[in-house]
């Protein structure tokens, strides 16, 4: 018998390590609740994870077989399960952060201690990182010079899951643990339904329609426009060739040339390779955080000097709570919030709020996305994090600064987003809305007196985050 390390690859399908340690011999599929991870995690993502684990079973049950959940060091119990049921080999997928590869690599010391073999596969991306090189053998950290490289390469197909009989259960059969259970509140927030069954009916509707229009619509915040993947993948309840080729079958179908997908604009094929576009970034960032993983704490690109980052309590708080009388950014803010998610746009505007206006270190915003985020990747995050704050790899210059309220304007200009996650200027109209900061207090108290007033000019922000960033590079 082997053993499968589950960690973040919930799923039975297009699963390389499961399918490898299920070749040739049965399997027991194990996950482990391991108390040092844990301790980086957050409600919204245990709900996710406990949710997935949960759907992960079921799978595994019409497989004829069961989940063993166990908790501890996996450096402990992964040989004691392998002990007490005579298996040969642990096989696992690879992550990327440096957490994950600290454990990984105490895993397999103790794992040769107890003299068990294992296996460790490339799985979780299309191309594994190191695979894409500049021509100095150095991972990139221009986007537009990956993408290149990455588009072209050849992609392994989907792996399908092991047969039925292949899978064995373990002897007791605990129930999956809660948040609660773990020591975690239930979120605040409504998680999405996980598992692959959920995640296949996401990409499905998806690519049946959306992503034919997914170049104009990824920026409306207000509709439908996205893929909502994102927690799926980061949860691997669904394999990235599996979506890989859902992509590629919709090319198939799509209006316009696929060849000249890269250069046109307007066709249903440019839109669908926006998308793609979109799946190669989080690999881009993915095959940064292996070269480099103190990017999660670490400015990417060095300055002269030290930024001199904020240490603003109160208007950090007023961002957190989508109270900074910036309705598009609050909107995002407060959707963050109620959904454990952010449309990409919102992303990126409230970013460059918490950075460039009120100036505040980027890590103050990871952290807190990381706290809320049911979808937090270390790499996508950090990576997205880092480019609002002109800190990171291929990052916004640092003088190119979102006006967050005519980003409301240009994304949303009904304000139907905002008046969705903003009750308060619900019957105030959209010009109200996007002219909020030119009304006097006046006019703002009697349009909505629930809601706050700027908390900071943009303009004059505006002026001392170039004057600071300048100073940290020494001009």
């Amino acid at each position: 018998m082997n053993l499968h390390w589950h960690r973040r690859d919930l799923r039975v399908a297009d699963n390389r390590a499961l399918a490898e340690a299920a070749a040739d011999d049965r399997v027991l599929p194990v996950f482990v609740l391991d108390p040092d991870v844990l301790a980086h995690a957050a409600p919204p993502r245990v709900a996710a994870m406990c949710d997935a684990l949960e759907s992960l079973r079921a799978d595994y049950r019409e497989l004829g077989g069961d989940l063993l959940v166990a908790e501890g060091d996996p450096r402990e119990e992964l040989p004691r399960i392998a002990d007490e049921y005579g298996a040969e080999a642990v096989y696992w997928n690879r992550d990327y952060s440096g957490l994950a590869r600290e454990r990984d690599g105490a895993v397999r010391l103790a794992l040769d201690d107890a003299e068990i073999s294992r296996a460790a596969f490339h799985d979780a991306l299309l191309h594994e990182p190191g695979s894409i090189r500049t021509n100095a053998g150095d991972h990139y950290s221009v986007f537009s010079y990956f993408w290149k490289k990455w588009r072209d390469r050849e992609t392994d197909a989907p792996i399908g899951a092991p047969d039925e009989g292949r899978v064995a259960a373990p002897d007791d059969s605990s129930p999956i643990p809660t948040p609660p259970d773990l020591g975690f509140d239930a979120p605040e927030a409504e998680v999405p339904a996980m598992g692959t069954g959920a995640a296949r009916d996401r990409l499905d509707s998806f690519c049946t329609d959306a992503i034919f229009r997914y170049a104009e619509g990824r920026d409306d915040p207000a509709t439908d426009g996205t893929a909502r993947l994102s927690v799926h993948l980061t949860w691997g309840t669904v394999g990235v060739r599996e979506v890989w080729r859902a992509t590629e079958a919709a090319m198939s179908r799509a209006d316009g040339d696929p060849e000249r997908a890269d250069d046109e604009e307007g066709t249903e094929a440019a839109s669908v390779r926006e998308f793609q576009r979109q799946l190669a970034w989080r690999e881009f960032y993915a095959h940064v955080l292996a070269a480099r993983p103190d990017i999660v704490t670490r400015n990417y690109r060095e300055y002269e000097s030290d930024i001199e980052w904020r240490d603003d309590e109160a208007a950090l708080q007023a961002w957190k709570d989508g109270r900074t009388g910036y309705p598009f950014v609050d909107a995002g803010m407060r959707q963050l919030r109620a959904e454990a998610w952010m449309h990409n746009r919102l992303r990126m505007v409230v970013a460059a709020f918490l950075t460039k206006d009120l100036l505040v270190d980027w890590r103050e915003g990871y952290d807190w996305f990381r706290e809320k985020l049911a979808d937090h990747d270390p790499g996508n995050d950090a990576g997205g994090w880092q480019w609002a704050a002109s800190t990171g790899m291929d990052a916004q210059p640092y003088f190119r600064i979102f006006n967050p309220t005519t980003q409301g304007e240009r994304y949303d200009p009904d304000a139907e987003f905002i008046k969705r996650y903003v009750p308060e200027l619900r019957d105030a109209t959209a010009d109200q809305i996007h002219g909020w900061t030119e009304l006097g207090d006046a006019e703002r108290e009697r349009i909505a007196p629930e809601y706050p007033a700027p908390i900071v000019d943009h303009a004059e922000r505006r002026e001392e985050a170039i004057a600071m960033f300048e100073r940290a590079r020494g001009e």
